[in-house]
């Protein structure tokens, strides 16, 4: 088992996804976030069946940070109950989890202000 975990969100529109993925980018929280246009999504939400096109936000982050990337989702997203499950990693490509947990700084961002930390990081390129 590593510490690296992937986090699924899902948003009503591509607008709002990306504004999701891009903040907890930009803050710290995850190292990348992709977003998966057009998904289809059928749930039960009070007593309805829904049928309803979202789309799906995959993000790599630390386990250990899971909490404050739920809250910072929660913060953002426009459902009174959004979708946000961690998926534990249990291996991967060591280069690619290396950069991942390099990327995601601990601590980076409070779920209160949502605002990055003061510490600077040289950017790494991802391919």
């Amino acid at each position: 088992m590593t510490d690296v975990g992937v986090v699924l969100v899902t948003a009503p529109n591509e607008a709002m996804a990306s504004k999701i993925g891009r903040a907890l980018v930009e803050e710290g929280l995850v190292a990348c976030a992709n977003l998966v246009p057009r998904i289809r999504s059928i749930y039960r939400w009070q007593d309805k069946t829904f049928d309803e096109e979202e789309v799906l936000i995959v993000m790599k982050t630390r386990r250990s940070e899971f909490e404050r990337v739920r809250a910072r989702v929660k913060m953002l997203h426009p459902y009174e109950v959004p979708e946000v499950l961690l998926l534990d990693v249990a291996e991967g490509h060591v280069p690619y989890l290396e950069w991942v947990l390099e990327a995601v700084r601990p601590g980076a961002a409070t779920a209160s202000t949502g605002k990055p930390a003061s510490t600077k990081r040289k950017a790494r390129a991802r391919r």
